[in-house]
């Protein structure tokens, strides 16, 4: 059976999706964009701002479930303009030790969800 997992410390969903299921020890978590939980406000400042706020709210459901960046496997980064790669880089790879790091893509794509520049989703399992 999956299990929905929801927290107001990251924003409430846009559409007919869950922030994140859980099935069995597997937690697949929508794409998350740069909205400040407290405010509902999109946070438009730099694209380091961005996803930072973007890894905050990741790591609200994360921890929802009972999860941490440890546990994550997969990701995937969606950027609207593949010229700030390397900032987002740097504030995702933040979060995580390089020789523990996920599996990863990502994809400049034509638009996001509020015309954000970044979205990012994640598959965690729990050992």
């Amino acid at each position: 059976m999956k299990k929905i997992i929801k927290t107001e410390k990251a924003p409430a969903p846009i559409g007919p999706y869950n922030q994140a299921v859980l099935k069995g020890n597997t937690l697949f978590i929508s794409g998350q964009i740069a909205i400040d939980p407290a405010s509902g406000e999109l946070i438009q400042g730099s694209i380091s701002e961005e996803t930072e706020q973007v890894m905050k709210n990741l790591n609200a459901i994360l921890s929802e479930a009972g999860m941490s960046f440890e546990d994550v496997v997969k990701t995937t980064i969606f950027l609207k303009d593949m010229h700030q790669f390397s900032e987002v880089n740097t504030v995702y790879g933040s979060r995580f030790e390089a020789e523990n790091a996920p599996a990863r893509e990502t994809v400049e794509v034509g638009n996001l969800p509020a015309f954000v520049n970044v979205e990012i989703s994640m598959i965690a399992i729990r050992d």
